[in-house]
């Protein structure tokens, strides 16, 4: 990936951290977008530290006018766009479908959903002018199956897996790829926040969590990066239109 050059959407932290970090290290150029400017900085600095290129974009994928500032900021700083990782995303409250707020479902959907279809969409129109490209989109594995308490979270990676296959046909013929990683339980801040927002039943979900793995713990950030930045690379050359679960075995019981 020496001289390529990536974006990667809510790469302050979590997953999307982890993949930018792993893009350097395979000699990409990285674009970390984010709302998280200190977090995003911290990414560039360690990468730097490292001898890769990045540069940090304040990005909020829900505004089209940013997504697209995201896209050409790439081209200008680094001569195009090759690789994309749409990461950001958040949980959204836990809540039962006929409790669930309106406010709550619009935020989850809004930045889950049309945010991923926002960044493709601009991400595309750049790859399409240049004749290739590869786009991973971070789903879940509630993507792919159901969760007590979680109905905008579900509906939004269900949504991002048909997405992502919709996109993989339309561009085909086009030397773009287009996938998807579906991550199950993994250490991210994302998740540490819903465990200590109450700590006793924090306590009884991460239990449950590590007991319905049949790895028997949770994922590393890192060991989804390294998913997602295969999927990218020419040893994925014929894959698109894929959902890639990494998940310590969830889905498949």
């Amino acid at each position: 990936m020496r001289g390529k050059v990536a974006l990667v959407t809510g790469g302050a932290s979590g997953i999307g951290r982890a993949t930018a970090l792993e893009f350097a290290r395979a000699g990409a150029r990285v674009v970390v977008g984010d709302l998280d400017e200190a977090g995003g900085a911290d990414v560039v600095e360690q990468i730097a530290q490292t001898g890769g290129e990045a540069i940090f974009v304040r990005l909020d994928v829900t505004s089209a006018d940013e997504v697209e500032a995201a896209v050409r900021r790439a081209v200008e700083r680094f001569g195009g766009l090759d690789f994309a990782c749409n990461s950001a995303g958040i949980q959204g409250p836990l809540q039962a479908t006929a409790d669930y707020a309106e406010e709550d479902w619009a935020a989850v959907i809004g930045i889950n959903l049309t945010g991923v279809w926002l960044c493709m969409k601009h991400e595309l129109r750049q790859m399409l002018a240049a004749s290739g490209g590869a786009i991973v989109n971070v789903a879940s594995n509630f993507g792919m199956v159901g969760s007590q308490a979680m109905p905008a979270y579900c509906a939004s990676k269900h949504g991002v897996i048909g997405l992502t296959k919709a996109a993989a046909l339309d561009y085909a013929q086009h030397g773009v790829r287009v996938n998807a990683v579906c991550p199950g339980a993994t250490e991210t801040p994302m998740l540490t926040k819903v465990l200590e927002a109450d700590p006793a039943r924090g306590q009884e979900i991460l239990s449950g969590i590590t007991a319905s793995l049949p790895l028997g713990r949770m994922a590393r950030p890192e060991e989804v990066a390294t998913a997602t930045v295969w999927l990218c690379s020419s040893g994925a050359a014929f894959v698109t239109g894929a959902t890639l679960s990494v998940d310590g075995g969830y889905v498949a019981r």
